[in-house]
């Protein structure tokens, strides 16, 4: 049997820029790993968020796991709360809740950033506690860095939320909760930004120069997912190798084995040979390497970023992954969730490239890992991919 390294930049594939004379971050970057590993294998477009549903990475990598969103999607926040090892009983709702920087002027409020400067865990950690304690009535869990998660029971069938990195530089105004519950989820942010206003945690962020946690943003509502088991689905063991509490929910929910990487930050300083190393020395049939880097990037709208994390990816996780794979014959598969644009600063909804690679079976020569890929005629769903994998491109 195939053994399958599934490697996951997330948001790399992106628009052309005026910067890099017309190029792709993925073209323009110096990536001889995976250039290689195009012309060796076969190329794919790939279809990862189905007709009416939005370009999130819950849906994207939902499907790139094989599980149909159409069938299992509730909703991104009850797949963080499983990763955290909250149960979510009859009637919960489970909601992300960011610690955002909102700025006021005129009586308008804009929102500034959607992770409070990506505000360090520790510091988050005391304001959730703060949270905690002047709002009784309503149940906070402590994640990482901006990525928190609040409980509650209220009807929430036609909620309608808005992931406070869609509207970055823009005025809230429009785009606050709306729907049944509106009403509760805007008196409880409200009740926050009055705990946040004066607490020691944002006057030392100020004096220092940092954006302060001003207040919280609900969103990515949904009651509790369940997942059929992977090796159920696949017939594989799985292990899962990610620094955000998305990922490692996915891994919960599907029972893979979630190995957590000292150092993994979800940004671009992360851990990226670390989590080469436990993927080769991991033992399960498929495991899965996400990286975070290259979508927080873009929302942050930094290309440099953006191109530093793709050539990271390159040299020190799939460069030392492929040398090992081709050893023990063991096949890679390549591709972003979503594309996330400079542009916008947010997910859009378009196909993705994608490569699967297998050394002991013929490839088609792509020119390289690219947007390229995606005038290939052949089109797959992204949860479809890993049966195709396992139809087309084992080999034993």
């Amino acid at each position: 049997m195939t053994r399958w390294y599934f490697l996951q930049p997330d948001g790399a594939s992106d628009e052309p820029q005026d910067a890099l004379n017309g190029q792709t971050p993925l073209q323009a970057a110096h990536t001889p790993a995976l250039d290689q590993l195009a012309r060796r294998g076969s190329g794919i477009r790939l279809r990862t968020i189905p007709e009416g549903f939005p370009p999130g990475s819950d849906v994207g990598n939902l499907s790139l796991l094989g599980y149909d969103p159409n069938r299992y999607f509730t909703g991104r926040s009850p797949i963080e709360a499983a990763a955290m090892g909250i149960e979510l009983g009859s009637g919960d709702v489970a909601f992300r809740c960011n610690l955002v920087t909102i700025s006021e002027q005129d009586g308008a409020r804009s929102m500034v950033d959607f992770s409070a400067g990506h505000i360090a865990t520790v510091e988050a950690h005391e304001l959730i506690d703060a949270l905690n304690e002047a709002l009784p009535d309503v149940s906070f869990y402590p994640g990482v860095s901006y990525r928190h998660i609040v409980v509650a029971q209220v009807p929430v069938e036609d909620l309608r939320t808005t992931p406070p990195h869609d509207i970055q530089g823009q005025r809230i105004d429009d785009w606050l909760p709306s729907g049944a519950a509106a009403s509760w989820c805007r008196d409880v942010m409200e009740r926050a930004h009055a705990v946040l206003a004066d607490h020691p945690v944002n006057q030392r962020r100020t004096a220092e120069g940092k954006l302060p946690a001003t207040d919280i943003w609900l969103w990515g509502q949904g009651g509790a997912t369940r997942l059929m088991a992977f090796r159920e689905r696949h017939g594989w063991s799985g292990a899962m190798i990610t620094a955000v509490d998305l990922l490692r929910g996915l891994g919960v929910l599907s029972g893979m084995r979630v190995i957590e990487v000292e150092g993994a930050t979800g940004f671009v300083d992360t851990n990226y040979a670390g989590k080469a190393r436990a993927a080769i020395e991991s033992d399960e049939d498929f495991v899965f390497v996400h990286l975070e880097a290259p979508d927080e990037s873009s929302h942050m709208g930094s290309l440099k970023h953006k191109l530093e994390s793709i050539e990271r990816f390159d040299a020190e996780i799939l460069a030392p992954i492929a040398e090992v794979a081709e050893a023990e014959g063991a096949g890679i598969i390549v591709a972003p969730d979503h594309p996330t644009l400079l542009r916008t600063r947010t997910h859009a909804l378009a196909d993705v490239p994608c490569v699967v690679w297998n050394p002991r079976k013929p490839g088609d020569g792509a020119e390289g890992f690219d947007e390229r890929l995606l005038s290939r005629n052949e089109r797959i769903n992204g949860w479809e991919l890993l049966d195709v994998v396992r139809e087309r491109y084992s080999a034993d």
